[in-house]
């Protein structure tokens, strides 16, 4: 297992979204393009939310995003796991708070 600073859980189910699979490839691609970047993936059956699915979960900080598409995987990657900026817009639950 490779050195990690943060977890990131993606649904790769088919509830929400028949993509998933596909989302969670170009997941892999996206980190393993930034080799300064520490995290670890892995997939998930569901989460049983569904709200806007996908769900990607990040963990330690236990935002929950909805990532519809590339685009808006990209700014979860780009934003949330490379600047530690939330994407606000995205988040569906925080850790802590329910949801929002």
């Amino acid at each position: 297992m490779r050195t990690h600073d943060k977890h990131v859980l993606m649904c790769t189910g088919s509830r929400c979204s028949d993509d998933n699979t596909q989302l969670f490839q170009q997941l892999g691609q996206k980190i393993d393009a930034r080799p300064h970047l520490k995290i670890k993936r892995t997939r998930s059956n569901c989460f049983a939310v569904c709200k806007n699915g996908p769900i990607l979960v990040v963990y330690p900080e236990g935002v929950w995003y909805s990532c519809t598409d590339e685009a808006v995987l990209e700014r979860i990657v780009s934003e949330h796991l490379e600047n530690d900026i939330e994407v606000s817009e995205h988040v569906v639950h925080r850790l802590g708070t329910g949801d929002v």
